[in-house]
């Protein structure tokens, strides 16, 4: 049976950013992978203790901690590699793979960021991820990417054949669905919410372009009921200091600047966040896939976002799109969608129907089916002794 290895060292269980984006994806693709691939042989390489695997999984844990970046990426290229003598193939599930791998690779590219919005990351980490991404990638026998904007992206910045460089779309979990307006109305109580907001939900750092939504619900104020707010949920990720000099200034004198900031937002409670608001905007300036926005429609929550790189492959027609350096068409939109019921129903019922195209079972058998081209095994059999 042969051994595949996923490396997940990211993958962590707090209750902070650090449990988003490429955590969640590593949870949920650990979770999902047994039932996917019963003939394969999966051995997770996982830092975070508190992780236990689904059976049919096993777990190897790094001899020293691994949180630290560095202390990180000193294991995938030394002792990841050294364990990769006994694997068939080894997963990077983020971007990384042991560029002294003994075995055929794969990794998964998220995003690329670090290639068109430098800027919004620390010097460390872009250097860093343009450098292992290209040299990874490079030499991976697939490479999977987060959504065909990305695939395409990814093709053209590295010349990679493009049949080398599948993409596999995240999923959203069976807990965000609608829920009876009773339901969310006493979560709403319970947890002081007011009756009718915006809600933002992303780590706060300068590519989700929460300036801009800070400009534009000013903007909107004029034209919405007095009482609506802005909730905007997440923790504080890097560069955000402005967010919250800005989200000030809209409260000076006599009149309050209605905008609430919950921080990290527990996995368990995220899904009635979504639908105890009226309206999700999310107006990142790029997406390698756009988690939020699936979950929003999930839950049944009409949406307003970005109208580029992945976050139109996400909504299809179920959400409101705009230009996302452009303030006046967000604010427009926020007042347009917020003062109009039909349209919000509409977009509700049709993002819970394109919500529906994804799930976290396809991309653990999509990502199988890479598995399995990697290794030279027909689709879905065991390869033979």
């Amino acid at each position: 049976m042969p051994i595949v290895g996923i490396n997940s060292l990211l993958l962590a269980l707090d209750e902070t950013y650090r449990s988003a984006g490429v955590a969640n994806y590593n949870a949920q693709l650990l979770r999902h992978l047994p039932a996917a691939a019963p003939d394969l042989h999966l051995r997770a390489f996982v830092g975070d203790r508190r992780f236990s695997a689904a059976p049919g999984m096993a777990v190897a844990r790094p001899a020293w901690s691994t949180r630290r970046p560095l202390a990180r990426i000193a294991w995938e290229q030394s002792a990841l590699a050294l364990a990769s003598r006994r694997l068939d193939l080894l997963h990077g599930a983020v971007y990384a793979s042991p560029l002294l791998a003994s075995c055929p690779t794969v990794i998964t590219v998220h995003d690329l960021t670090f290639v068109h919005h430098a800027a919004a990351l620390k010097r460390f980490h872009r250097v860093y991820l343009r450098l292992i991404t290209r040299l990874s990638a490079q030499r991976a026998v697939r490479v999977i990417a987060a959504s065909e904007n990305t695939r395409r992206e990814l093709i053209d910045w590295l010349a990679l054949p493009p049949a080398r460089v599948i993409a596999v779309p995240n999923g959203v979990s069976e807990e965000f669905a609608p829920a009876t307006p009773v339901a969310v109305e006493a979560f709403r109580r319970q947890h002081g919410l007011p009756a009718r907001f915006i809600l933002f939900v992303g780590t706060l750092e300068p590519r989700k372009n929460v300036e801009r939504l800070l400009t534009a619900f000013a903007q909107a104020r004029a034209h919405l009921d007095a009482d609506t707010c802005l909730v905007i949920a997440g923790s504080k990720g890097w560069y955000y200091q402005q967010i919250f000099a800005q989200a000030a200034a809209l409260g000076r004198g006599d009149r309050p600047s209605r905008v609430i900031f919950p921080g990290f937002v527990p996995a368990a409670q995220l899904p009635w966040w979504y639908r105890a608001a009226t309206v999700f905007v999310y107006p990142s300036l790029y997406e390698g896939f756009g988690l939020p926005v699936l979950e929003a429609m999930a839950s049944g929550t009409a949406v307003i976002t970005s109208n580029t790189s992945s976050l139109p492959e996400v909504t299809g027609d179920a959400a409101i799109l705009i230009d996302p350096t452009d303030v006046d068409a967000l604010a427009a939109a926020l007042v347009r969608l917020l003062n109009d019921e039909d349209l919000r129903a509409h977009l509700s019922a049709a993002g819970v129907r394109q919500a529906a195209q994804f799930s976290w079972r396809r991309c653990a058998e999509e990502t199988v089916a890479v598995y399995r081209e990697a290794l030279g095994l027909p689709p879905g059999m065991e390869r033979s002794p």
